[in-house]
C-alpha cells in the first residue's frame, strides 16, 4: 500500500505522524511511504533521514495526497488538505468531529474513509491511540498552566509549591480520567494540595487506593463543582466523553466567582472545552482572561513537545497502521472491531452516533457503512 505522511499544517504544531523508525518498519513490511518535505522538522529528524531508511519524499502537500493511498496524520485536516481527498483515500488522525461541523460536513462530502485516533478501543475498556497524548496533555496542562499563575504572567502570584511556612497552591481537576490522574501526579510533585472531582465512585475508590490522603476525592455535583471551582488557584478540565463533545460543566457566571488570577487549564478543548468561556488557543498565544481569570485552552498541547509525543504516539499508533495497510482497509476494519470503533467517516455516511448527536446529522452502524468500501 502507498501511505503518505504530511508535514502539519495546525499552527505551531511540531509533531509527525510517522518517524523514520516507523517508516522502517512499514517499508519492510512491503509498503511504499511518501513523507511531505520538512515533515519531521520538528522532532530534528530531516528529509536525508527519511530517505535513508527507504522514504520517498513529496514537494507539497499536493503531491503527497496524490501518491498516497492511506493517509497518517497527527491532527485533523485543515480546510485546503480536506479539499484534497479523494474517495480513495483513507485517512488515519485525531478528528474530534463532535466541535467540528465544518470539518465534518467536508470529510462525509469526500467519500474517503475517515479513521479517528481518539476513538478506537481496545479490550481492557480505554482507548490506545488518545492515552499517550492525555497522559502528556494532562501532564503539561499544570506545568504550563502553574507559570501563569506568576504575578508576571497576569495571575495571582501564587507559587504552585508554595514554601516553608506557606500552603501551596489548591489544584482542582475535574475528570479523574487519563488526563486528570497525569495532572494529579505533576501537582503533587510540585508540592500543591489537589482535589479531583469525578462522577464515578469507583474511579474515585481507585484513586484513593493510589494516592491515599495525598488528595482529596469527590463526586462531582453542580453543588461541589462551583464549591470547588470557587476555592481553586490552578482548575483543570479533564472530562472525556469519547467521540462526543465535552459537557459545559464550569459556566461562565461560575467563572466570575473564582479567584482573580487563577488559572482555568481546560484539557478537553479538543471536543469544545468543558468552559462556557473556553476557545482554542495557540502555544504561541496559550491564554485569554474572562472576569480576571486566566483561560489556559492549548488545542494541541503535547506538540510544544513534539520529540516525546511523536515518539508516544508512534509506539501506540504503528500496530494499527501495519494493520490496515497490510490487510487493507475494508478487511482491517471488517477483522478488528476496536479499529472498526475509531471510523468515523465512511464513503459519504457518519458511522459516530456521539458526533451525529452533537451535530444532529444522519447516522449510519459502522458495519453498515464499510460495506461500501472497495
Amino acid at each position: 500500500m502507498k501511505i503518505a505522511c504530511p508535514k502539519e499544517s495546525k499552527d505551531q504544531e511540531f509533531r509527525v505522524a510517522l518517524t523514520p523508525k516507523s517508516v522502517k518498519t512499514l517499508i519492510d513490511d512491503g509498503h511504499e511511504v511518501w513523507i511531505e518535505t520538512q515533515a519531521g522538522a520538528g522532532i530534528s529528524c530531516s528529509d536525508e533521514d527519511y530517505k535513508s531508511v527507504g522514504a520517498k519524499i513529496a514537494k507539497d502537500v499536493g503531491e503527497l495526497f496524490a501518491r498516497g493511498e492511506l493517509i497518517i496524520k497527527v491532527k485533523e485536516p485543515n480546510h485546503a488538505e480536506r479539499m484534497l481527498l479523494r474517495p480513495e483515500h483513507t485517512l488515519f488522525t485525531y478528528l474530534h468531529l463532535a466541535s467540528d461541523p465544518d470539518q465534518t460536513r467536508e470529510l462525509i462530502d469526500s467519500d474517503a474513509v475517515c479513521i479517528a485516533y481518539e476513538t478506537v478501543t481496545d479490550d481492557h475498556g480505554t482507548l490506545p491511540l488518545l492515552t499517550p497524548m492525555s497522559e502528556i496533555a494532562g501532564r503539561l496542562s499544570v506545568q504550563e498552566a502553574a507559570a501563569h499563575l506568576g504575578k508576571h504572567n497576569g495571575g495571582m502570584g501564587v507559587l504552585l509549591g508554595g514554601a516553608t511556612g506557606v500552603p501551596g497552591a489548591h489544584v482542582v481537576i475535574i475528570g479523574g480520567g487519563v488526563v486528570g490522574e497525569n495532572a494529579c501526579k505533576i501537582a503533587l510533585g510540585l508540592g500543591a494540595k489537589v482535589t479531583i472531582l469525578d462522577r464515578s465512585e469507583k474511579r474515585l475508590q481507585q484513586l484513593t487506593d493510589k494516592y491515599s490522603d495525598r488528595i482529596n476525592c469527590v463526586i462531582s455535583t453542580a453543588a461541589s463543582l462551583k464549591h470547588y471551582a470557587i476555592d481553586a488557584d490552578l482548575l483543570v478540565g479533564a472530562v472525556l466523553v469519547p467521540g462526543g463533545a465535552a459537557a459545559k460543566l464550569i459556566s461562565a457566571e461560575l467563572v466570575k466567582k473564582m479567584k482573580p488570577g487563577s488559572v482555568i487549564a481546560d484539557v478537553a478543548i479538543d471536543q469544545g472545552g468543558c468552559c462556557e468561556n473556553s476557545r482554542a488557543t495557540t502555544h504561541k498565544a496559550p491564554t485569554f482572561i474572562v472576569d480576571g481569570v486566566i483561560h489556559y485552552c492549548g488545542a494541541n498541547i503535547p506538540g510544544a513537545v513534539p520529540k516525546t509525543a511523536s515518539e508516544a504516539l508512534n509506539n501506540a499508533t504503528l500496530p494499527y497502521i501495519r494493520e490496515l495497510a497490510s490487510k487493507g482497509i475494508h478487511s482491517a476494519l471488517a477483522e478488528n472491531k476496536h479499529l472498526l470503533n475509531g471510523l468515523n467517516v465512511c464513503k459519504g455516511k457518519l458511522a459516530r452516533p456521539e458526533v451525529a448527536a452533537d451535530l444532529d446529522l444522519e447516522f449510519t452502524e459502522a458495519e453498515e457503512a464499510i460495506k461500501t468500501i472497495v
